[in-house]
């Protein structure tokens, strides 16, 4: 089964990861060309594209500009133990195997 959800506002690149099964990402040469595109706009461009506050904004240029490949495990995190939204929480990865993160 497949499902589609939100990404999370708010990220968690600071605690260590629970695993060290990773993958690259779908789509990676086409994830680069949106990111060169979107470190070129201002965060009042941003906000207004995007519909998000100016926090925002700020925030997400910022991580366009941090944003780099090749990913590492100093840059990047897999993505469900980085999100930090109400639906994330619900994933009760402190209970994951190394099977189910594989599976994952």
């Amino acid at each position: 089964m497949l499902a589609v959800i939100s990404p999370a506002k708010t990220l968690d690149f600071e605690s260590s990861p629970k695993t060290n099964v990773s993958s690259v990402p779908d789509f990676l040469d086409q994830s680069e060309l949106l990111i060169e595109r979107l470190r070129t706009l201002s965060e009042q461009e941003l906000s207004s594209l995007m519909s998000i506050s100016p926090k925002l904004a700020s925030l997400n240029r910022q991580r366009y500009h941090d944003w780099c490949v090749p990913f590492s495990s100093e840059n990047a995190k897999q993505a469900i133990l980085a999100f930090k939204g109400d639906v994330y929480t619900g994933f009760t990865l402190d209970q994951y195997t190394s099977k189910d993160f594989d599976y994952a």
